[in-house]
């Protein structure tokens, strides 16, 4: 199949680019900026904006299958106060989203993915309260509404992700590896309250494949691998950096895991299992967080 990944230049979009490829699709990443990484780079490459680009201009077409990896975030809110949080996420999300997956529809893309976030599914009451949340949420509802008989259209709503892919540089791992191994004294050294559940991307990778492939038209499938208190989760990256601690738990923010990126709310603790028959379905390996640590430490050191 032909598979537009927009947002393919990252660390999800960028790991379901390759094990598509690899699976003998024929993967094109579409971004604002051509992926610098080896294994991207060599890739198709469609330089496009879905926030502020026209795609109903012809560039959507020849494509089968459809994943959209790139939703914004809190990093990519204008931090110089010319737009609220909520006018931002408006029409970078609810309004800008749901419009490439119609220009897809309408350019004859038959299968479509949005990867989402888990938010909405594990802490709805924070569609009333947080911004981010509530445009996560309007988005995934505005893209599965448009799900038909000819246009297949589900969402995976995923939890905290982590991974590697050899040559691409993330600045929060990065920053994470090197608070682990004591490069970064002047940080204090504690674990915030609360936990989640964690994910690798190269699990969503599989999940994407099997959703495109299996995943029912207009359902969203929760999907997570592993729950850790963040006090288990922060001593596993220091164990694997070689530092082992046993780590106080503070109601400080934190550094490296601040309130700021809490969604479901400073402290929460979130814990649950995904559903044992879409987990099936999605058939995406489980048990990855400890290696995957393991390996962005080594490759980060």
């Amino acid at each position: 199949m032909k598979v537009l990944i927009v947002g393919g230049s990252g660390l999800i979009g960028g790991d379901a680019a390759i094990y598509l490829s690899e699976r003998g699709h024929d993967v094109t990443i579409m971004s604002r900026r051509a992926p610098e990484t080896p294994a991207l780079a060599a890739m198709s490459f469609l330089r496009g904006d879905y926030i502020n680009d026209d795609v109903s201009d012809g560039r959507l077409q020849g494509f089968d299958w459809l994943v959209f990896a790139a939703a914004a975030d809190i990093r990519n809110v204008p931090t110089d106060g010319s737009v609220t949080p909520e006018a931002f996420y408006k029409k970078a999300n609810d309004e800008a989203v749901p419009g490439f997956f119609a220009a897809a529809r309408d350019a004859g893309v038959s299968r479509a993915v949005y990867i989402g976030s888990f938010y909405s599914e594990i802490a709805p009451h924070r569609i009333e309260e947080c911004p981010y949340v509530a445009s996560r949420y309007h988005t995934d509802a505005g893209v599965r509404a448009l799900s038909s008989n000819t246009f297949n259209v589900c969402s995976l709503a995923a939890p905290f992700v982590m991974g590697h892919i050899p040559g691409q540089e993330i600045p929060y791992l990065n920053a994470m590896v090197q608070y682990a191994k004591g490069n970064i004294p002047e940080l204090p050294v504690f674990a915030p309250i609360g936990g989640t559940n964690h994910m690798t991307s190269r699990s969503i990778a599989v999940a994407v494949l099997s959703a495109l492939e299996n995943g029912a038209s207009g359902r969203v499938y929760l999907i997570g691998d592993e729950n850790y208190s963040w006090k288990d989760y922060l001593e596993m990256w220091f164990a694997a950096a070689g530092n082992p601690v046993v780590l106080e738990v503070r109601e400080d923010d934190h550094p490296i895991l601040p309130n700021a990126i809490m969604f479901a709310g400073a402290g929460a603790t979130v814990e649950y299992q995904p559903d044992a028959r879409e987990s099936v379905l999605l058939a995406y390996p489980r048990n990855q967080v400890r290696a995957m640590i393991a390996e962005i430490v080594r490759a980060y050191s």
